[in-house]
């Protein structure tokens, strides 16, 4: 499954502005009279590294791996499996990456993860490989922030410019679209689809796809909508205030929810944002358990 990228000639769309943690893709790990590959890294011979990666001590790397340029791992980095990691990407110790999938049906396929360039991945981080019957692929596209004990299970795909803070739990076969923030201890259920730009807050339990511009919290619950992240993502105020309008009509208690969906014509002079929204919410009435993927879930997956 493609990853949806935002083109920045699209309006109201990425802010210009870099996100603070680039920061740390400028900063060196290892002094200049130092070599950039420690001598106690064990790094299979058939690894694919380039020759400006920064690889601290105690770090493993299989012989699948594929490193390309301007990415550091600081000690006790673990990546294995058939791992493609893009440039620029930043790994902290004890992250595992491109470890076999915890699914039972799994036959130790040759399965793969694909990571973008730009992220950064924190302490304890774990990113899992896909599954013979799930896709094959887990993917995470470009400057996401992976903070400390994140785990994003087999098959995910990730969209560019996530925000998964602490303890993040992403089950398998999810999809993120971009520009996501889960707050800490966010549980997300395998087949879930979290919409653009939306807000899913702390320890949340998410079951249903979320609706792309909104705020989630506990057994999801719309709570509103992500005015504070669009804003910061250069979205024009007329937009906000069309999705919160819209927004508020979907979610009036004094109204069905299927009557107000029925208000939407996609075809003529609505808002392209909030044409996504309600594109996004149909969909998902056509899955099982408000999971739109789960309808292409068979008996092997």
């Amino acid at each position: 499954m493609t990853i949806m990228k935002q083109e920045s000639a699209e309006k109201g769309k990425e802010s210009k502005r870099a996100p603070w943690f680039h920061s740390l893709l400028r900063f060196r790990f290892f002094s200049d009279s130092m070599p950039k590959i420690s001598p106690h890294a064990v790094i299979d011979p058939q690894a694919e590294i380039a020759e400006d990666v920064e690889i601290g001590p105690f770090c493993v790397i299989g012989p699948e791996v594929k490193i390309d340029t301007g990415c550091r791992l600081l000690n006790n980095v673990t990546v294995l499996g058939r791992t493609t990691i893009g440039k620029d990407n930043v790994f902290f110790p004890n992250s595992v990456i491109g470890a076999a999938p915890q699914d039972k049906k799994y036959k130790g396929g040759s399965t793969q993860l694909e990571i973008g360039s730009a992220n950064v991945f924190r302490e304890a981080v774990t990113v899992h490989a896909g599954t013979e019957k799930g896709g094959g692929i887990t993917r995470i596209a470009d400057n996401g922030l992976f903070m400390v004990n994140c785990h994003i299970g087999h098959d995910a795909q990730i969209g560019s410019n996530a925000t998964f803070a602490n303890n993040v739990m992403v089950a398998g076969h999810v999809l993120c679209e971009d520009y996501v923030t889960l707050a800490g201890g966010v549980g997300l259920h395998h087949f879930v689809t979290v919409g653009r730009y939306s807000f899913v807050a702390a320890y949340a339990r998410i079951h249903h796809d979320v609706p792309p511009f909104c705020k989630v919290d506990g057994a999801d619950k719309v709570r509103g909508v992500n005015d504070t992240g669009m804003r910061r993502a250069g979205f024009a105020e007329e937009d906000i205030a069309a999705i919160d309008a819209a927004y508020r009509n979907l979610y009036n208690r004094k109204k069905p929810f299927a009557v107000a969906m029925a208000e939407y014509d996609t075809q003529n002079g609505i808002n392209e944002h909030v044409k996504k929204m309600i594109e996004f919410l149909r969909r998902r009435d056509t899955g099982r358990h408000g999971r739109y993927l789960e309808a292409s879930r068979n008996g092997n997956n």
